[in-house]
Formats: C-alpha cells, sequence, structure tokens
C-alpha cells in the first residue's frame, strides 16, 4: 500500500528535524512530505539543508490549509494512504505500522489515540476533548475517545474527500461527517509525548 505521512510545520526549527529522522527510522517503507506553512523560523533553512522532501508554503494557512495541500500532493501522486502526523515531535513513527493494519483491515480513517485503553484524565484540558466525545456519541451512537488527536491514517476515498471539499477541514466535527458517508473509523491505542519548543497550532 502507497503510502505518504503528511507533516504541516509552522515555526518548528527546534522539532522538525527530529520528527523526520522518526520517521526514517522507524517508518522506512512510507513516503513523507513537509508542509511548511509559511513559518518565519529556521524551519525552512533546514529543510533545505538537510534535503528533506517539502512543500514551502509562503504564507501561513493554518492547520487545515496544511494538512489539506498534502492530501492534494497525495491525490496528485496517487497514494493509497495518508498519515496525518504533527511536526512538534509528539507523535511517535512506531505506531504507523499499526494503523497501516486497521485500513488494510477495512477502516476508513484510523486514529491514533490516547485513551483506548488509557483513562483521559479529568482536567481543564481535556474539557473539550470530553464535549467533542460526548457530541459525537449523541449523534453517531459511535463512541471516539480522543477526537482531538491530529495523529491519524486516512484510506484513498477519505484523502479525496478531505483534498477537494475546503467544508470538510480534517477536524473532530467532520468525524461525524465522515461517519454518516458510513466511513468506518477504527483508534488504536498510541503513547504521546509533551511538545519541547515552539507553540501549538491549537490556542484558546
Amino acid at each position: 500500500m502507497k503510502t505518504i505521512v503528511i507533516i504541516p510545520a509552522y515555526n518548528e526549527e527546534l522539532n522538525i528535524e527530529k520528527t523526520i529522522e522518526d520517521v526514517k527510522k522507524n517508518a522506512p517503507y512510507v513516503d513523507y512530505i513537509v508542509i511548511n506553512d509559511g513559518s518565519r523560523d529556521d524551519t525552512l533553512s533546514i529543510l533545505e539543508k538537510h534535503h528533506y522532501s517539502y512543500i514551502n508554503g509562503v504564507c501561513n494557512l493554518g492547520l487545515f490549509g496544511a494538512v489539506q495541500t498534502g492530501f492534494r500532493f497525495a491525490i496528485e501522486n496517487q497514494y493509497d494512504c495518508a498519515i496525518q502526523f504533527d511536526g512538534d515531535g509528539q507523535h511517535s513513527a512506531k505506531y504507523i505500522r499499526y494503523m497501516l493494519d486497521e485500513i488494510q483491515n477495512g477502516n476508513d480513517i484510523v486514529i491514533g489515540s490516547r485513551f483506548v485503553t488509557d483513562k483521559k484524565p479529568f482536567t481543564i484540558r481535556m474539557i473539550g476533548s470530553r464535549l467533542i466525545s460526548i457530541a459525537i456519541r449523541l449523534v453517531t451512537g459511535k463512541i471516539i475517545t480522543d477526537p482531538t488527536s491530529g495523529f491519524r491514517a486516512y484510506s484513498r476515498n477519505c484523502i479525496f474527500d478531505y483534498a477537494m471539499d475546503s467544508n470538510n477541514p480534517p477536524e473532530p466535527d467532520t468525524l461525524v461527517y465522515m461517519l454518516r458517508k458510513g466511513k468506518k473509523i477504527k483508534e488504536i491505542q498510541v503513547n504521546m509525548k509533551e511538545r519541547e519548543f515552539g507553540e501549538s497550532y491549537l490556542n484558546l
């Protein structure tokens, strides 16, 4: 199965090299593409220095715009599966093989979840995640424990949907849309690290 890892990056000069090397070391059977989303730091210089595969965005489109750029690249180059993988070093490439197994088992979206077997903590940070999980369950009957996880694998049909529809970003709320279209969503347990440097795309 021809697979590409899409790595959106905005001001990730302190994280991007480690992230790419993790993919190259622990998932050498996949391709990758970094979407430099108008970074104002030295992210681009690092990508150029190490001859990494990247698309350089001249302005900041935000997370959705960067990931959608990667999806369009995947469609144009006939990839069967795309992995959304954060550029901040929180995700671990060792789980990619297990996500691909679930795509090959017939699932359309596979989410790398922190809470399949581990309990979701009762923290302010997790209030939003809990509310989204409750809303998805009320509307679809489906339990998704970690709807805000940005570590996801998509089948070709889903790649096309996300690449071509600007009203369908790969965000938690559109999981409901995908479920209503009959797409199969599976979660697998992963461990995530805390961001070491820089600021998250997500803010209040």
